[in-house]
């Protein structure tokens, strides 16, 4: 016979299966989330992310709370989708994988919180995960052959352990963050949100300089082992184009305009640089397509604080329009004077 206590210990396992149910319908397939499908390559899936980030980036939406939560969902999806093993786990087992209701690892089912994890394969082949916030020994004891039954399956006896620590090896975490191209040429502090309530919120300062792909490494910031020493963060990050500059290296490039007067006789002119504008001679005589470089105007190198790029600044002519008839009589008269030169 099963007594009133063994069957308000099973109630409480089903209202915890229906009550995860629940939880992970309200949380958005990753797949959906970046609008790709479950054969995306990795490619594919960086696209869609960079993509949407753009989008959702607090900096081009400041102040808007939900496009900051759709943001953050974004870059929750890529973290695991672009990493083969998490891709791998959520794959199999959802978001139950990285929620911490299936342990460290949910291969293994750890016991965890004063409960415990245990693995059930059914009769079709299937296999379900389940969670008891007791002692499993106290069911299991004289119960086995009803678990059996009740779930359609076998059971399997569940390992030890903590969820809250990672084997040697595994505690290293990985994100990525998205910056402008000011952000990453001057270096800026960022504050990353993680879902992991461990970790929380962590403020992350990039180094000027930084490239594409380039990636922070936060010693100890990552999860504990079991040994007590934590693992790191490492942080890659990606670089939103800019409309005016173009980087190369250490190296920037920019187009600018100036008149046609000013391209002719020579003069100065205002360009603008990663530090302010700076004011340039311009020789006379320039061409559309001259190149002028602005020594040390470039980007910082990681290395040596020291050590700059150069800006270099591709000359455009502007053609006047809507011209003065004075104007207009300067310049026939202009080409009157160039016509008898090629005669």
């Amino acid at each position: 016979m099963i007594d009133d206590a063994k069957l308000a210990d099973l109630a409480e396992v089903g209202c915890f299966l229906l009550i995860r149910e629940v939880v992970f319908m309200a949380k958005r397939d990753y797949y959906d989330v970046l609008g790709v499908n479950k054969s995306a390559d990795n490619q594919e899936i960086k696209r869609a992310y960079r993509k949407l980030a753009k989008k959702y980036h607090p900096d081009t939406n400041p102040g808007d709370a939900e496009t900051e939560r759709l943001f953050k969902e974004v870059t929750e999806a890529y973290n695991v989708l672009s990493d083969e093993e998490k891709k791998r786990l959520y794959d199999r087992f959802g978001h139950a994988a990285f929620d911490g209701s299936m342990g460290s690892n949910p291969e293994d089912f750890h016991s965890s919180a004063g409960g415990q994890f245990w693995r059930e394969s059914r009769s079709d082949g299937s296999r379900a995960e389940y969670y008891y916030s007791g002692n499993m020994d106290d069911i299991f004891g004289d119960m086995g052959d009803v678990f059996e039954g009740f779930f359609g399956g076998r059971r399997s006896r569940p390992f030890g352990g903590g969820m809250d620590f990672e084997d040697e090896g595994k505690a290293d975490l990985n994100s990525n963050i998205t910056i402008s191209f000011r952000e990453a040429a001057l270096g800026c502090e960022k504050v990353i949100s993680f879902g992991d309530k461990s970790i929380g919120s962590i403020a992350v300062k990039i180094p000027a300089g930084i490239a594409e792909g380039q990636s922070i490494r936060l010693k100890g910031k990552g999860r504990r082992c079991r040994s007590g020493k934590a693992g790191d963060l490492f942080i890659k990050v990606f670089i939103q184009k800019d409309a005016k500059f173009r980087r190369d290296g250490k190296d920037v490039y920019i187009t600018a305009n100036i008149p046609f007067t000013t391209a002719s006789l020579g003069g100065e002119a205002d360009f603008d640089t990663l530090y302010g504008p700076v004011r340039c001679k311009i020789p006379a005589g320039s061409q559309s397509g001259t190149k002028l470089r602005l020594k040390n105007k470039g980007i910082v190198s990681m290395k040596n604080k020291n050590d700059y790029g150069d800006e270099y600044v591709t000359l455009q002519i502007t053609v006047p329009k809507n011209l003065t008839e004075r104007e207009k009589a300067l310049l026939r008269e202009l080409k009157e004077i160039e016509d008898k030169k090629s005669a």
